[in-house]
């Protein structure tokens, strides 16, 4: 099996010289790296070609690595249902960079696509309709992005008196810190297992 993938990989690398850069068999599945501005020709290769048939488009996901110069990565996923064959794509994209839309080849794409961008902020050229997907109309920031903070920028909350959906920033307490009944900070006032027999004892 693996040597198969190999030889794939070898396909793929010979059939699209200028988009892909390397392939290699993680884990027994062939992973493609691929520049961004060669990602629909290389998905029409892995949908058409007779060697590959990948013509499921199972997910598309977003990886974010803060410290590199090209932040993220776009993961593609395909399957092969006649070969019995995965296929994983990934691509290297800086923070300001425009990736393709795979819409035309894929449809199913377009709502992978519309959350990648909700939850890193990944634009995607020729997308028929970018916009959030699973984050609320004026939601600030991408949830998945590793410096978005974990308790958000806002909190939403029905208010009684106004009968509606209030937005307001977020106001953490100190209280919010000590949340931990163990917890080693300075200044928290709990009482700890075995505490009681300290008085005891003096």
């Amino acid at each position: 099996m693996t040597e198969d993938l190999i030889e794939l990989g070898d396909y793929i690398e010979r059939s699209t010289p200028d988009a892909v850069f390397g392939a290699e068999v993680v884990r027994d599945e062939l992973v493609v790296r691929c520049a961004p501005d060669g990602v629909v020709d290389l998905m029409k290769l892995l949908r058409d070609a007779s060697a590959c048939q990948f013509t499921t488009l199972i997910d598309i996901c977003g990886v974010d690595w803060p410290a590199r110069e090209k932040r993220f990565d776009v993961v593609y996923h395909l399957l092969s249902m006649r070969q019995n064959r995965r296929v994983r794509v990934k691509l290297e994209v800086r923070e300001d960079a425009l990736v393709p839309s795979i819409v035309d080849v894929f449809p199913a794409a377009a709502w992978y696509e519309r959350e990648v961008y909700d939850m890193y902020g990944v634009m995607f050229t020729g997308h028929p309709d970018l916009r959030r997907l699973l984050t609320d109309y004026g939601f600030r920031g991408h949830p998945l992005r590793k410096d978005f903070p974990t308790t958000g920028y806002v909190e939403v909350r029905y208010d009684e008196t106004e009968k509606r959906v209030v937005y307001e920033p977020v106001k953490l307490v100190q209280e919010y810190r000590q949340f931990d009944f163990m917890s080693p900070w300075e200044g928290a006032e709990y009482v700890l297992p075995g505490d009681e027999k300290k008085g005891a004892a003096s």
